[in-house]
């Protein structure tokens, strides 16, 4: 079994219909928010019975979650590969049902929306991170229409899918919370801060936190720990992973209105690392790095637990090697590090630091890291 996963809207559906035309007629797809395939699931032994040599794929999988424990036994009885995909937009049910009943025996991919790679040249840039990558965002003709596609997805996610899927809460808090994460993009956790001002525990909106995340809405990115003797931050930076998302959030609604926002740098900083996060090597691992005394790295590249490279992300195309960016090579002992920029040249500062584009950085250095 393979279950593809990502946030609604991100193209889960259209790729499912186009593996069907490379699986050709053998294949079916149920979609259980369509009230005729749902009801088909209601006595789904005897229907799915009908299609042991077809490749079936069901829509929204996680609304039904008792399907689980009858498609391990499905699957059992007639071991094939990709005898069964599942859609789903609610990791915790899914995984929930999966780690249960499936386990050993379904593989899991992850669909984001459209990365700097997946996008036509004239979307790079400004319009890529400034309307983020849902495709009826980045491809809407008229600017007018993807802030308001990308008002309804908030609404509708608040309103709908995330009560759907278990988070019981008043919308009017959910969305102030969802806000208050904008307005804080890049921030570490503090629990505490954000319960105080909602009014409700510090467990309570941690709770939330974890379903935005496993909601594909927001990523944490967590501290590097390392072996020196230096007290280090331990808590988790937060960030909103669509950044066409993260601006209707703030209420920004021009690229020229982002440009003079104070934000903007810690939008530039998160958009870059959604895509690098997105296009990494799955043996390379991420996180942040942050000392007490303020010695801070934005990203730092792990293979086995050990540093192989570290990079800065700056909102300009004139940087300069920080004292953080000296510290954070010689306390890790990191040779290769870079700095990541909107647009600039691809050059050497030093022997050990690199200054380059985002699009240079994913293209050119990042398969590197292997």
């Amino acid at each position: 079994m393979v279950a593809i996963l990502g946030p609604r809207q991100a193209g889960k559906t259209t790729l499912a219909g186009e593996l069907r035309k490379l699986i050709g007629k053998k294949s079916i797809m149920l979609d259980m928010e369509n009230p005729d395939d749902y009801l088909k699931m209601d006595n789904a032994g005897f229907y799915l019975k009908n299609f042991e040599e077809y490749c079936v794929i069901i829509d929204e999988v996680q609304i039904r979650p008792e399907l689980f424990s009858l498609l391990r036994v499905l699957v059992d009885k007639k071991r094939k590969p990709a005898r069964f995909i599942l859609l789903g937009s609610a990791d915790p049910v899914i995984i929930k049902g999966t780690s249960e009943s499936l386990a050993g025996r379904i593989s899991f991919v992850e669909l984001h929306p459209f990365d700097i790679l997946e996008v036509p040249a004239k979307y790079l840039n400004k319009d890529h991170w400034f309307y983020g990558g849902f495709p009826k965002s980045i491809l809407s003709r008229k600017k007018s229409d993807s802030l308001k596609w990308l008002d309804d997805f908030i609404t509708t996610y608040i309103e709908r899918d995330l009560p759907g899927i278990g988070l019981l809460t008043s919308s009017q808090n959910l969305r102030r919370f969802w806000t208050m994460l904008a307005h804080s993009q890049g921030g570490i956790w503090n629990a505490s801060m954000y319960a105080k001002s909602l009014g409700i525990s510090p467990p309570t909106i941690s709770k939330y936190l974890d379903f935005l995340e496993r909601s594909f809405i927001i990523r944490k990115l967590h501290p590097y720990y390392a072996n020196i003797k230096k007290q280090l931050v331990k808590s988790p930076k937060v960030y909103i992973r669509d950044s066409g998302i993260l601006h209707r959030l703030l209420r920004i609604n021009e690229y020229t209105e982002l440009l003079g926002n104070s934000i903007s740098g810690f939008s530039w900083e998160g958009y870059v690392i959604e895509q690098v996060i997105n296009l990494k090597n799955d043996n390379i691992e991420t996180s942040y790095f942050r000392t007490k005394d303020g010695t801070e790295c934005d990203l730092i590249f792990t293979k086995a637990s050990k540093p192989v490279a570290c990079a800065e992300i700056k909102f300009s195309n004139s940087p300069v090697i920080t004292k953080s960016l000296r510290i954070t090579q010689a306390d890790l002992k990191i040779k290769n590090c870079y700095i990541i920029t909107p647009s600039s040249e691809d050059y050497l500062m030093s022997e050990n630091t690199r200054v380059c584009s985002l699009y240079d950085f994913v293209t050119k250095h990042l398969p590197e890291l292997k």
